[in-house]
């Protein structure tokens, strides 16, 4: 039986298996079921987030631009309330219903990630119910 390469490389008690739920009262949270955010040793996992302004908990309006930066401006919310910010993020997946607003994504990402981008994935998808055009979801460093 031939040996795993990789089995050398994977510490065998991982900080990684320390996980806690994370949510703030300071965003919107979408669903009971799941967190806005999971903590996983020095990582940040968060949950797709829509446009829903953290008051009212009603979508900011039927606009995809203003929905993205309202799903944008919640995710700083929540990293900030975790111990993070956006400069710490690493990847994010941006889900749109229409594959036409593509542009407004390309104008948006720069107001809250000017320099460093992160890595990123735009798949368009079946619509989200309730009138959402966009969810984000991303990953971080806390430190």
């Amino acid at each position: 039986m031939k040996a795993d390469p990789f089995i050398s490389c994977r510490p065998q008690n991982s900080y990684m298996h320390e996980r806690k739920n994370f949510n703030t009262d300071k965003a919107p949270r979408l669903n009971d079921i799941f967190p806005q955010a999971v903590i996983a040793g020095n990582y940040i996992f968060l949950s797709g987030m829509a446009g829903v302004v953290p008051r009212t908990g009603k979508l900011i309006s039927d606009s995809f631009e203003e929905q993205t930066r309202q799903a944008f401006l919640n995710i700083k919310i929540i990293l900030e309330e975790a111990g993070s910010d956006l400069s710490k993020v690493v990847k994010t997946t941006i889900f749109m219903v229409a594959g036409h607003d593509f542009a407004i994504i390309n104008k948006v990402y720069p107001e809250f990630f000017p320099n460093n981008a992160p890595a990123r994935s735009v798949p368009q998808v079946l619509p989200f119910p309730g009138g959402i055009l966009v969810s984000v979801e991303c990953i971080a460093t806390l430190k």
